[in-house]
């Protein structure tokens, strides 16, 4: 292996940059085969029968949506609070765990470059209080575990119980998701199992701590939580009409999401949608576009523009507060 020292530099950013590529057609081609399939979807909807069931939606069930956005959003919290806590960052309180975890996630999903934006939030949080870049790419590695893990482990039991629920997207016969569901769920416990006692990966010069098995178990329920809510507040929203039980919702939205994340667009505008859309299967679709809309205003809209006042509000506060100490200096 040594032999080969003086040619890997030339090689891997060759390699790397082949990769990125790679990553910018497949996200290309998940955008452009998702908009092409909203559009045929979205073209015999009746406008106006959409806008008649948002406006005939009972305000109890959307207080209800309401109510679970915001629990998946305050669940979205503890991301951070388990990341800092495996790093060994115990001094910084919840309250800026909750501020860098609200903020970075719907700023940077509502932009769409999460892996780009999310990081450069979180680090004008956490510099604030004394945390380095590189343990801020720590928290953001910790924090994307205990998302994927979530992800995974409500997708396959999702799948398990309706393993029919995404044969419209991936083409796929039920008992071939099932069997799918069964991996992703074997790989979860294959996880937890190696890393129930603590141990790090990286290098010498940059560890990174990895959780213990316990408090793995705990991302992967408090990842469930979120992904639970969000998809319950999606069920509360759907007419009665389409009888769609909770898991083909959850196993919907949890593929809806992911390709979203996939295709790097703005909220997975277009891939979410279409995925959702078709996923469910239904020829009435009017409801279905009708909660889609309502979902994607309290889940995605409102909660992308608080954010960014918030930040805004406490990146002014900051840099005021910053100017009064060098005049206090000056003087």
């Amino acid at each position: 292996m040594k032999t080969l020292n003086v040619a890997a530099p030339t090689k891997s950013p060759g390699k790397g940059s082949r990769l990125k590529g790679l990553g910018i057609v497949v996200s290309i081609a998940i955008a452009a085969v998702a908009i092409f399939a909203l559009t045929h979807t979205l073209k015999s909807i009746d406008t106006k029968e959409v806008f008649e069931v948002i406006r005939h939606t009972d305000i109890s069930l959307i207080a209800i949506a309401a109510g679970l956005v915001i629990t998946s959003y305050a669940s979205l919290t503890f991301y951070d609070l388990l990341a800092l806590r495996t790093i060994g960052r115990t001094g910084i309180s919840y309250r800026t765990a909750a501020l860098a975890s609200f903020t970075s996630y719907p700023i940077a999903h509502g932009i769409g470059a999460v892996s780009l934006i999310s990081p450069v939030i979180r680090y004008r949080v956490y510099s604030y209080h004394g945390l380095s870049a590189f343990e801020v790419a720590n928290i953001c590695f910790l924090t994307g575990m205990t998302f994927w893990l979530g992800n995974l482990t409500a997708l396959g039991i999702g799948l398990f119980f309706a393993p029919d629920a995404i044969s419209l997207v991936d083409f796929l016969p039920p008992k071939v998701n099932q069997w799918i569901a069964m991996a992703l769920l074997l790989g979860v416990v294959g996880f937890l199992s190696w890393c129930w006692f603590p141990r790090n990966i990286g290098t010498k010069r940059w560890p990174v701590r990895l959780p213990s098995g316990p408090l793995v178990l705990l991302q992967i329920v408090i990842g469930i939580f979120d992904l639970g809510a969000a998809a319950l507040a999606m069920y509360v929203l759907i007419p009665v009409g389409p009888n769609i039980g909770i898991f083909p919702i959850m196993a919907v939205f949890i593929a809806a999401t992911l390709l979203g994340f996939a295709s790097h667009t703005p909220a997975g505008i277009g891939v979410f949608d279409a995925t959702f859309l078709i996923g469910l299967g239904k020829d009435d679709k009017e409801p279905l576009v009708a909660a889609l809309l309502m979902f994607r205003l309290m889940y995605h809209f409102l909660p992308f523009i608080f954010a960014l006042c918030v930040f805004g509000a406490v990146e002014g506060w900051r840099s005021l507060r910053c100017r009064e100490n060098k005049r206090t200096e000056d003087h």
